[in-house]
């Protein structure tokens, strides 16, 4: 293979064909089961992309430019994207860098999101042919190049961040401008609305995702133009590649030495210390700031700021994903506390947290809930709510559903890549979500009928889960710490009972489970639950919320209809896996 990869002519071919022979011995059980789910979401947002081909070409530029938004962002947000073929693996064969990058560049190719990214960009060939025959050849070469621009700006941009995250202001920019764009994403019925009204802007034409469309228009320049840009971004890669292989870690500075006079105390100052040394760390604190606060401003460009008060809430839900590995990106480290028999350190890490976290929460909830003017009974409830809740949840469900890290002083040369199993990282950040949300609920329910009371329920509920959750936390890592290093030293579970249960299924049952956990969401929460909070405030029309396109009395209804079909998704699951099924 070694020998294969020396020939220029033979290296893109080559690790393509690794990149092929990879996927197949990776792609099974679990993985297999996420790489379906997502192709299945991804067909369906291709297929309305290609539809939009047929129905405006203003809409089908804006959709291009939200794919080129999902490229770039999708990677840096699910820990460093698709490094089955890693660059540090070349190293010691002397590739040049443009080599090295051509053959990763053709790798990146093979799998399952170009290829749906490929459906999408057939919308190119349907505006082609509707307009002509020469059209429709430019629409082919146009179609490669595009793809080949949205693979290259995913590589530079996770490459770019990686790099940031080699210093704290890095760090702290990449984290800002990666959550103010995933808000804006999560928003996007706002900027739908707004074009709506306003028209799509000319600009997305001029984005380097509408240049194939202008091609295909009849501006022939284009064409060259995306050529040129896959020239430069290979080129930019080619150095960026350079640069993360050579790279070396810069030695920390001298600090002051950590002093306690408890054991919680050292624990306190230790996972401080690291919140506030740890690049990836800052990042995740900065992303979780920024997502909060442009996901609440976003209705802002209707003349809408309802949302406002909502900023400080989303911060802690957000900032509780993204912790919700916390164990497991703390690698074997966890040896020092099971060396100290009967010894937890799950009430000081909930304590550190909360001092991280809980001062930001608090000034964004009071500054924008004042600047609103309310609701003060539901906002103060959610906060002290929200606050226990995710300080409770976070190490629980790290000690339960903990995924094997990687060891800080051992991580590679993409900085974000905290773990293999970026599906498992992804799925625990949604279970962290879904479950903080759920602690909040009980206190907004009790605020939003009887006022002041929530915020008494709000600080009862905190306090319980941050005392309960943390309770069964620490029992857990006393009784099954061993258990946990391991998975961590090997990066392999113990099989569980629900585990080698799930694998005994016929595929057919694990497929269909797998779809019930994994779509069950979506009828669920958007169609259901938010698309009933738009009707309840004469929010109508609502892009793909189809409750709000109902007449007067089905409105509720087929929002309920959909909580249900969400509900039963979930209990299909679960009744699949429970035993006594085959």
């Amino acid at each position: 293979m070694a020998v294969a990869l020396t020939a220029p002519s033979t290296v893109p071919w080559t690790m393509a064909q690794m990149k092929v022979a990879m996927l197949r011995h990776a792609f099974h059980g679990r993985r297999a089961q996420t790489a379906g789910t997502g192709a299945a979401l991804g067909a369906l947002f291709a297929a309305g992309t290609i539809y939009l081909a047929f129905v405006d070409t203003d809409l089908l530029a804006a959709g291009y430019a939200v794919w080129l938004l999902g490229w770039m962002l999708g990677p840096v947000f699910m820990g460093g994207g698709d490094e089955t073929l890693r660059p540090e693996y070349f190293a010691l064969l002397g590739l040049p860098p443009r080599r090295l990058a051509a053959g990763l560049l053709v790798a990146a190719f093979v799998g399952v999101a170009p290829l749906v990214s490929l459906c999408a960009l057939l919308g190119l060939l349907v505006v082609g042919v509707r307009l002509g025959v020469a059209n429709a050849l430019v629409a082919v070469p146009a179609i490669v190049l595009q793809l080949a621009v949205f693979v290259l700006l995913s590589k530079v941009s996770v490459a770019l961040v990686g790099l940031a995250l080699r210093t704290r202001l890095g760090a702290i920019a990449s984290g800002l401008l990666n959550g103010a764009i995933l808000a804006a994403l999560g928003q996007i019925w706002v900027f739908f609305w707004a074009f709506g009204e306003t028209g799509v802007p000319d600009a997305v034409w001029y984005l380097p995702s509408g240049w194939g469309l202008l091609a295909v228009r009849g501006d022939w320049w284009a064409l060259a133009a995306l050529a040129a840009l896959v020239l430069l971004l290979q080129g930019a890669w080619a150095a960026l590649l350079t640069r993360r292989v050579g790279a070396t870690r810069p030695s920390a500075r001298s600090r002051r030495p950590i002093t306690a006079a408890t054991a919680n105390g050292a624990i306190v100052a230790k996972e401080l210390r690291t919140w506030s040394r740890d690049l990836v760390r800052n990042h995740q604190l900065m992303f979780a700031l920024s997502y909060g606060v442009c996901f609440a401003a976003s209705p802002l460009i209707l003349g809408w700021d309802g949302m406002l008060p909502y900023a400080g809430p989303i911060f802690i839900v957000m900032a509780a994903a993204m912790a919700s590995n916390l164990y497991g990106t703390d690698g074997t480290a966890l040896w020092l506390t099971l060396m100290t028999p009967g010894a937890s350190d799950v009430r000081g890490r909930q304590l550190a947290w909360l001092s991280a976290q809980a001062p930001v929460a608090v000034l964004l909830t009071v500054g924008f809930t004042a600047i609103t003017g309310g609701p003060w009974p539901l906002i103060l409830a959610l906060l002290a709510a929200l606050l226990g809740g995710a300080a409770g949840l976070v190490p629980l469900i790290s000690v339960y559903g903990l995924i094997p890290g990687t060891d800080p002083h051992r991580r590679a040369g993409n900085p974000l890549r905290t773990s293999e199993d970026d599906g498992g990282l992804t799925g625990l950040a949604y279970v962290a979500l879904a479950l903080v949300l759920v602690t909040g609920a009980p206190a907004a329910l009790v605020a939003i009928w009887y006022g002041w009371a929530g915020v008494a329920v709000g600080v009862v509920t905190g306090v319980l889960c941050y005392w309960g959750f943390g309770l069964l936390a620490a029992r857990r890592l006393r009784s099954h710490g061993p258990e946990l290093l391991q998975t961590m030293r090997t990066g392999r579970k113990p099989e569980t009972t629900v585990a080698s249960r799930f694998a005994q299924l016929p595929k057919g049952r694990q497929t269909l489970a797998w779809y019930c956990f994994g779509l069950g969401a979506i009828p669920l929460v958007p169609q259901g639950i938010v698309a009933a909070v738009f009707v309840a405030n004469g929010m109508l029309r609502h892009t793909w919320f189809l409750a709000t396109y109902m007449p007067p009395g089905l409105r509720y209804p087929v929002a309920a209809a959909f909580m249900v079909l969400g509900v039963a998704m979930y209990a299909t699951g679960v009744w699949i896996v429970k035993p006594g099924k085959s």
